[in-house]
């Protein structure tokens, strides 16, 4: 089959050598062993749950198989728990929810894994450095399909399912090869929030759709609250606002910061075999249990800074097309291929030397105020200005009111978002793309706007550290 030809695989990377063990406290030893005692405990109860070493769904040729499955990825832990042995890559799809009933002349909702891919995106676990990197990909963005020519990449799933998908991502971000895959129909979110017993989350702004012959319906009021099962599938599925499928995209990675907030306490854990069983008529993978275990035995120990998020760096496309694509980038997604799956630019590195990291006056800064003051906008454009930041601009305001300021480094660049951090002197620093679009750093004004800059203010008169 031409659109899945092997392609050349690259040797594996050497598994990486236990990090050095701090000698634990008691108190912290005896947690250690009562999350992982559970954690062993929802480890043999899927197993027996499933009775089957993955939740694969879809029947693949050997050829797809070798595209979407690596090497073995886990070994026996702490009370003989999985546990990751190598950097892995996994490419998730969210298949369109939504086929055309003939006979009743409507859509429904179907359970599928053969329709267009809506929400496609790869993530790199990395147990050495305790990192998770997360790259979306526009289910608009323009790409050479091996097989098919240029189209819209959510059509890869329709005409060679995730060994085609995972083909045209290796040829778009220049060498990054799929480990794994996991397809999902948009009803797993529903069934999963519902069996967590609801997510809590901020909706950004009021969301209104009303759409009678997909049975859609969304009615979601701006603020911090706690959503059902339908209401967070509704806050994915919103892309009625001016970025279209990019806010869909930004409103997937706040949703994603939320679930992991939500799921990541030991009762939760503990609870992995019943929240799976909730949704496994829903997902299509070739991960086996052992490895889900060992995912998120890693993703319960990533600090909120090390969980990173980010965009397919691009453009909206103009007049020259007769369809709407996300334009590719391609000197931008060969950098952030390389920050985050250290994958290497074609003809874009030699030697070791990258691309030279942008000054402060290079940075372009948006400013978004979530406090309704004009005084906080002003002063901390005057305090960046002083600092050397050049090109500050106000952006859509924040909506809902934020207690804590949000620095978002939109482009990946968690080095800049940070310097920016320590010159305010106050906020958080976030690595995902819900910011400005085209900004490189986003600044979300929160309430503490005003403390923050005083603190920084009577520091820098008396030369002591805020």
């Amino acid at each position: 089959m031409s659109a899945t030809t092997p392609r050349y695989h690259r040797p594996r990377s050497r598994p990486v050598p236990p990090r050095a063990r701090r000698r634990p406290t008691r108190l912290w030893f005896l947690l250690f062993m009562a999350v992982g005692f559970g954690s062993a405990v929802a480890g043999a109860s899927l197993a027996l749950l499933f009775g089957s070493p993955t939740l694969q769904q879809a029947e693949l040729s050997p050829e797809e198989t070798r595209l979407v499955g690596g090497d073995r990825i886990v070994t026996g832990g702490y009370f003989g728990l999985p546990r990751l042995t190598q950097p892995v890559n996994i490419m998730v799809m969210g298949i369109k929810m939504l086929a055309l009933d003939e006979q009743e002349g409507f859509q429904k909702r179907v359970n599928t894994f053969d329709g267009l891919a809506d929400t496609i995106l790869i993530a790199r676990f990395e147990p050495d450095t305790r990192q998770v990197r997360a790259l979306s990909i526009p289910r608009d963005t323009r790409v050479n399909i091996p097989g098919h020519g240029w189209s819209k990449i959510n059509a890869t799933n329709v005409w060679g399912g995730p060994a085609l998908t995972a083909h045209t991502l290796d040829m778009l971000l220049g060498g990054v090869e799929v480990d794994r895959y996991v397809r999902v129909n948009p009803m797993a979110v529903e069934a999963l929030v519902d069996a967590l017993g609801g997510i809590t989350l901020t909706v950004p702004e009021d969301m209104r759709y009303q759409d009678d012959s997909q049975h859609l319906y969304i009615n979601l009021k701006a603020g911090r609250q706690r959503l059902n099962g339908k209401q967070a599938m509704a806050f994915l599925l919103f892309r009625y606002d001016r970025l279209g499928d990019i806010g869909r995209i930004q409103r997937q990675q706040l949703f994603m910061r939320a679930f992991r907030e939500e799921v990541l306490t030991p009762a939760t854990l503990a609870r992995l075999p019943q929240l799976l069983s909730a949704i496994q008529t829903y997902v299509d993978t070739n991960l086996t249990v052992e490895e889900i275990v060992a995912l998120a035995g890693l993703v319960k120990e990533v600090q909120s800074d090390s969980f990173q998020m980010t965009l397919l760096p691009g453009q909206f496309s103009g007049q020259e097309y007769s369809a709407s694509y996300w334009l590719p980038d391609e000197t931008r997604v060969q950098t952030v291929a390389a920050q985050f799956f250290q994958a290497r630019p074609a003809a874009a590195l030699s030697e070791g030397e990258g691309e030279t990291p942008p000054s402060l006056a290079q940075l372009r800064i948006a400013i978004q105020d979530s406090t309704d003051n004009p005084e906080a906008v002003a002063a901390v454009t005057d305090h960046l200005l002083g600092a050397g930041y050049r090109r500050i601009y106000e952006d859509v305001p924040w909506k809902v009111t934020l207690r804590q300021t949000q620095i978002i480094a939109q482009q990946g660049n968690l080095a800049a978002a940070q310097q920016l951090q320590g010159i305010l002197g106050f906020g958080a620093v976030r690595v995902e793309s819900t910011g400005e679009l085209y900004s490189d750093l986003t600044i979300q004004v929160g309430q503490d706007w005003k403390y923050g800059l005083k603190a920084v203010t009577s520091s820098a008169q008396t030369g002591e550290r805020p």
